[in-house]
C-alpha cells in the first residue's frame, strides 16, 4: 500500500498483529462515522461489539504520564473509581487528545487497541467477551477490524477487569429495544459479516469521542 500517514497507522496494526502470529482482515471505508451506535449499525453488529479504546495517563514519579488503555464495550463508560482500583494509580484521569496522540501515535477517532508508539498497559472491560467476535478501530477513523475477544486480550496482553459503570436495568432494556425495531424485530446476530458501511468505533453519543 503507498506510505500516507493513514496506510501507515495501518500496517502498524498488522505488523503488532502479525507479531504475535495473528493475520487481521481490515476494512476501510471511505467516510467515518463518530460513535459506537453508528459504528454498530454500520457493521451490522450490537452496540456491545464495538471496541472503544479509550486513553487514560497516570502521573510517574518524575512528572511523565504512564499511558493506560481501556478496551470497553461500545455502551459503557469507564468507573473512574473502579479504573483507579485496578490499575492501583489513584490520580489516574482521561487523557487529552493531544496526550493520547503522543502517547500512542495515533489519534482520536481511529486508536487501535495495539500498535502503540511505547508499552502501554491494557485493561479490557469483561463485557466484550460476551460476544464471540468483536470490532475494534484499526489506527484510522475509517478503518475497522473484527476479532475474537480471546484473539484481542492476547494481541493488546490486555488484564481484563470491571472498569465499567453499573448500568441501569431501563437502561439495558431501553438499548435492547432501540436494536430490535433496527433489526425488525429481532436483536441483531451477535456474529458479523463484512461491513455495510462507514465506520469509526468511538465513544457513545452520551461521551466526547476518544477511541
Amino acid at each position: 500500500m503507498p506510505d500516507t500517514p493513514a496506510n501507515v497507522a495501518i500496517q502498524r496494526v498488522l505488523d503488532a498483529a502479525a507479531r504475535k502470529g495473528v493475520t487481521l482482515e481490515i476494512t476501510v471505508f471511505e467516510e467515518s462515522t463518530h460513535t459506537a451506535e453508528e459504528a454498530a449499525a454500520a457493521v451490522g453488529a450490537e452496540l456491545g461489539q464495538i471496541v472503544k479504546s479509550l486513553v487514560f495517563v497516570a502521573p510517574e514519579e518524575d512528572g511523565r504520564l504512564e499511558p493506560i488503555i481501556c478496551l470497553v464495550s461500545g455502551p459503557n463508560r469507564v468507573d473512574l473509581a473502579r479504573l483507579a482500583a485496578v490499575s492501583g494509580e489513584r490520580e489516574i484521569r482521561r487523557a487529552t487528545a493531544r496526550e493520547a496522540n503522543e502517547l500512542t501515535g495515533f489519534v482520536i477517532g481511529g486508536i487501535p487497541p495495539i500498535g502503540h508508539a511505547r508499552p502501554v498497559r491494557v485493561i479490557m472491560d469483561p463485557d466484550l467477551g460476551r460476544f464471540p467476535v468483536v470490532w475494534a478501530a484499526a489506527g484510522t477513523g475509517t478503518a475497522v477490524f473484527p476479532v475474537p475477544p480471546a484473539t484481542l486480550r492476547t494481541l493488546a496482553n490486555a488484564t481484563v477487569a470491571p472498569i465499567a459503570e453499573e448500568r441501569r436495568h431501563a437502561d439495558v432494556a431501553a438499548e435492547r429495544k432501540v436494536a430490535e425495531a433496527g433489526s425488525g424485530g429481532s436483536a441483531a446476530p451477535a456474529t458479523s459479516t463484512a461491513p455495510a458501511g462507514p465506520v469509526s468505533p468511538t465513544e457513545p453519543a452520551s461521551q466526547n469521542a476518544g477511541a
